[in-house]
């Protein structure tokens, strides 16, 4: 930017107009007559704007000797003449934009920065997960629009205009609500929850339609869970509906009934109970249902809803195990019975179900001849409690070859296959661009984190979809549960939310302790670490599931990581 005077707009305008007489003139003369129109042009602005200075001095009152005084001390420039080699407007001071301007309108594979300001105020409404905002204008961010005109009565076209921006850009633009006549994907995934929670009676009631059914469900759960009965699933709806404290209209806590007694009959077959039945609903009962939803497939709720009652009375319904990534009292005692027998270190027990404890389980599995699974179901749990189970098998001797290669330093490379042990998954916090820089970074470790952060890159660039769950697109939540499922971790699906308080292996509460294979846990957002300050998700904003830097973003935004491995 040239900083020099700045010039009205008239004898702007006047210099325009004798720059352009000056190039057009192709001679001594013309270039003459272009230096007389300069000053004849400037001349009448200066007049048009306040007249002479001798006029103006009189204006003000001032005396003529003065102003004539005044003008004789002024100092006299020379006059440039504009024309094609001379400089143009040496003297003004011109502020250049250098803001690209927002497109007239915005539709799939638009790219823009006012994208960004679209995607924030989208997820701050609640028409769009909560996620890193990007300047890209995707499938995802096209249905949350069509959202948004679906309640605002715009036309649902998912093309944004100047009446749709201006609209979610107000200050006043309206939280995200549905009501009965909607219809859409997020309708569908309301009915379902509803569904679960046994406010919905049959699962034909899931339809995509918010019809009487609906009105009445959502009706009844306002009511039982003490908010107003407008009907309507708005903010405070829709937040009680996923949350811990949410009331379902069900078999819960504290009832007693033959349901009841049946369900703990059916737990207790499976071994999630090892109390006797006895029809009462209690704390060791809720206990056995969370266990059996999280490794069901079913939400964890500890209700014994429609959903989770059909689980438990199929043929496909999973027995208890202890598997990689549970905690708690009895991998305790698993661990300590591994430990008598000689195949876990006593350092190692901890009460969490990691790598180690399960490689120990599966060398006493192969030892004691039974299904080596690395989990530990009733068959295992009576060969480790019995009187006979079998020791680790003699190691042979080592050679002297061997014994001066293992001092010799050689073999100091950790287990990650890296020759180090990656604890940079929490990134330096910095920014990496918009929506988070795409990165190359490579995890070049093995193990149950290699296996998974595997999974995960082979699922780069599937779509985003709200509540899909995979194998072919996905939401936050749905691509963490199915990567770890596909790696032997039995994750029942939970929402982002559910992630934050109650996840699954040990809870990481500080960001630069974060490593790869951590599930981090971000406001409304769930990813998985991979090593390098970098992460692997499915992303709203990008509208697909991308391989980023944890960008500053991530860390504002942190909550807790949960360490499975």
């Amino acid at each position: 930017m040239i900083k020099t005077r700045r010039l009205s707009a008239a004898l702007l305008s006047a210099l325009f107009l004798a720059g352009t007489l000056s190039g057009c003139a192709g001679s001594a003369g013309g270039s003459a007559a272009g230096t007389g129109a300069y000053e004849s042009a400037a001349a009448s602005a200066e007049q048009a704007e306040g007249g002479s200075s001798d006029q103006a001095g009189a204006e003000s009152g001032a005396p003529e000797g003065d102003a004539a005084a005044a003008a004789s001390s002024q100092e006299v420039h020379p006059v440039l003449a504009v024309g094609i080699d001379a400089p143009q407007f040496p003297d003004m001071d011109i502020v250049v934009p250098t803001t690209e301007p927002a497109p007239e309108y915005i539709r799939i594979g638009t790219r823009s920065w006012i994208v960004k300001d679209l995607q924030a105020r989208l997820m701050e409404l609640g028409f769009m997960d909560n996620d890193e905002p990007t300047e890209y204008y995707g499938e995802a961010t096209q249905s949350a629009v069509k959202i948004y005109q679906r309640q605002n009565k715009l036309a649902q076209d998912g093309i944004v205009g100047v009446e749709t921006l201006q609209a979610i850009l107000d200050e006043n633009a309206h939280y995200y609500v549905a009501q009965q006549g909607d219809s859409g994907t997020d309708i569908e995934d309301l009915q379902q929850r509803l569904y679960q929670l046994g406010y919905l009676a049959d699962s034909s009631d899931v339809s995509g339609n918010f019809g009487d059914k609906t009105l009445a469900a959502v009706q009844k759960f306002q009511q039982m869970n003490e908010l107003e009965q407008d009907g309507k699933v708005g903010r405070k709806t829709m937040n009680l509906i996923y949350s811990d404290e949410v009331k379902p209209n069900m078999v819960a806590y504290g009832e007693q009934s033959d349901i009841v007694l049946a369900a703990q009959k059916r737990l207790y077959e499976l071994g999630y109970l090892t109390s006797t039945p006895d029809g009462n609903f209690g704390l060791g009962t809720v206990m056995a249902v969370k266990e059996f939803q999280s490794r069901n497939d079913q939400v964890i709720d500890g209700y014994l809803g429609p959903g989770t009652r059909a689980a438990l009375n199929s043929d496909d319904a999973q027995p208890f195990g202890l598997v990689l990534g549970d905690q708690s009292e009895t991998v305790t005692q698993v661990q300590k019975l591994l430990n008598k027998w000689g195949y876990l270190s006593s350092s190692l027990i901890t009460g969490y179900y990691g790598d180690a404890t399960k490689q120990a389980v599966v060398d006493f599995q192969k030892r004691n001849d039974l299904s080596a699974d690395g989990s530990v179901g009733a068959m295992t749990m009576a060969k480790l409690t019995s009187e006979n189970a079998r020791r680790p098998a003699p190691k042979p001797a080592a050679t002297t070859a061997a014994r001066q290669s293992s001092s010799s330093g050689g073999g100091s490379q950790s287990a990650s296959g890296s020759g180090r042990v990656d604890t940079s998954g929490g990134g330096s916090g910095r920014d990496a661009g918009s929506g988070g820089e795409q990165s190359s970074y490579v995890y070049t470790g093995g193990g149950s984190v290699g296996d998974l952060l595997s999974v995960a890159s082979s699922k780069l660039g599937k779509p985003y979809v709200w509540g899909a769950k995979g194998p072919n697109s996905f939401d936050c939540s749905g691509f963490v549960y199915w990567c770890l499922n596909q790696v032997g971790v039995n994750q029942s699906y939970m929402t982002s939310g559910g992630w934050a308080s109650s996840g699954r292996g040990r809870r990481i509460s500080s960001f630069s302790d974060l490593q790869a294979g951590d599930i981090i846990v971000v406001s409304g957002h769930v990813g998985i670490c991979a090593g390098g300050g970098t992460v692997i998700d499915a992303s709203s904003s990008n509208g697909r599931v991308v391989h980023r830097n944890l960008s500053s973003w991530w860390q504002r935004n942190f909550i807790c990581g949960w360490r499975i491995f």
